[in-house]
């Protein structure tokens, strides 16, 4: 994945040299914004800082679909050149080319004409790809996506209802008020487990699992209604983006399969909306988005709500819930000592194999793999879980994936990569070099080798 989009847009065709030797054969671009000074990092893909656009608007594509133009949109026709030359390199090898997210979207009028932001997507992703004729497609990340940590995280919770789902439930038709009922039933029930309960239930199955969450028809009703509204939304899209008048694929980015039903993406339901997903391969501790990281929040928080719950209680509910069990795992202090390879052997292959199953079309999904770090601030895995990460998946029946680097590739992650996938790279400081790792002459004090 490129991004941000500055820092590829000089001296690419000898870095997209070597990452094709490396075994490189589709690239993801974007978020497609350009800095508005001197590139900087923050975690929210620069929404707040990268005001400058890739490329000035149609206005009379966004009136085609009745939803209003961008305005005010600031252009450097420097950047947009180079951006443009580094399309026209990347095309000419072959490659495919996604684009993450549409370079603007329509201005919707009202929740009722467009509830979804389709119309407003259409517009953006028809006027994208005018702009840009060498992208194959665009990439949504979690469509639909539904909150699932249980404490206060990343600006959400499990339970509660913000203010643009209770608009888009209104408009569905939806009794927000039993949706309500249920989300604090099942509220209520998390803040009152005791050891007796878990420890009876959690080896129960289905049924027990029913009864450990004590889940009554208004609480069904709640989850069932955040599934339907995602299916509407994913239809919405789906049928905007069927008629657009240059084909191109549709991708998404949903949670591991573990979190997918909670976050009601369940590949079962959605994976016929898209031409690809790309399953978030995140399992670092800490941040957001991780794995480790998620397991921990919710049980810290499970402890804080009912204190006469072990930690291992605590793991326990989130293996009845999830299906997860994390080897090696007991405690939260367990979690400090890393990834064994048990991990990889059985979580990561289990998570990948499901996403495969899910769809029967083992071209359909590509993982999307992260490493921690930026921009989801986890606790940074090594090149050695890299390589472990990538081994089970391809054991499990992955044939591609996309690595999110941390801003930039490091040395030792393109090491694994390039091994794993094409030519190995040679650690040559006058080829190609890893940016994200400094030369080895840095510490010279400009001397150079005799």
């Amino acid at each position: 994945m490129i991004w941000p989009l500055e820092q590829w847009l000089t001296d690419y065709p000898r870095i997209l040299d070597a990452w094709e030797a490396g075994g490189v054969r589709g690239i993801v671009i974007g978020p497609l914004r350009f800095w508005d000074g001197e590139p900087k990092f923050d975690f929210t893909y620069g929404r707040s800082g990268a005001t400058i656009q890739t490329f000035a608007p149609d206005p009379a594509i966004y009136r085609k679909h009745g939803v209003d133009p961008p305005e005010n949109v600031r252009l450097d026709a420097a950047k947009e050149k180079q951006l443009r030359g580094l399309l026209d390199d990347v095309a000419r090898r072959g490659w495919e080319i996604m684009l993450f997210g549409p370079g603007h979207y329509g201005r919707r009028k009202s929740a009722e004409q467009d509830p979804f932001g389709a119309i407003s997507l259409a517009a953006g992703v028809e006027d994208t790809l005018r702009a840009f004729p060498q992208a194959n497609g665009v990439i949504i990340d979690g469509a639909g996506e539904h909150h699932y940590e249980l404490a206060l995280h990343h600006g959400s919770e499990l339970f509660e209802i913000r203010d643009h789902h209770r608009a888009m439930y209104g408009h569905l038709g939806f009794d927000i008020a039993r949706m309500e009922r249920g989300m604090k039933h099942l509220e209520a029930r998390f803040h009152s487990l005791t050891p007796s309960l878990v420890r009876f239930h959690q080896g129960g199955g289905m049924l027990g699992g029913l009864s450990l969450f004590d889940l009554n028809e208004d609480a069904l009703y709640w989850l069932r209604m955040r599934q339907e509204a995602t299916l509407r939304n994913m239809a919405a899209i789906r049928k905007q983006w069927d008629g657009l008048p240059r084909k191109a694929k549709l991708g998404t980015i949903p949670r591991s399969a573990a979190f997918s039903v909670l976050t009601t993406q369940d590949y079962q339901k959605t994976h016929g909306f898209f031409d690809y997903i790309f399953p978030k391969h995140y399992y670092w501790h800490r941040g957001f988005d991780g794995m480790y990281g998620t397991i921990a929040r919710w049980v810290a928080t499970l402890r804080e709500w009912n204190p006469g719950l072990t930690e291992a209680d605590c793991f326990g509910v989130v293996k009845v819930l999830f299906g997860l069990q994390l080897p090696g795992v007991n405690k939260l202090a367990d979690l400090e000592n890393g990834f064994p390879d048990e991990f990889f052997d059985e979580v990561v292959f289990s998570e990948t194999k499901r996403a495969l199953e899910a769809t029967g079309d083992p071209n359909k999904v590509i993982a999307w793999v992260s490493t921690g770090r930026n921009p989801h601030a986890g606790d940074p895995m090594p090149a050695h879980d890299l390589k472990r990460l990538l081994e089970a998946s391809h054991r499990a029946g992955l044939k591609r994936f996309i690595y999110h680097p941390d801003l930039n590739l490091g040395a030792a992650e393109w090491k694994v990569i390039s091994r794993l996938c094409g030519k190995e790279w040679k650690e040559d400081s006058n080829g190609y070099w890893p940016p994200d790792t400094p030369k080895p002459g840095t510490w010279n004090g400009g001397r150079k080798p005799r």
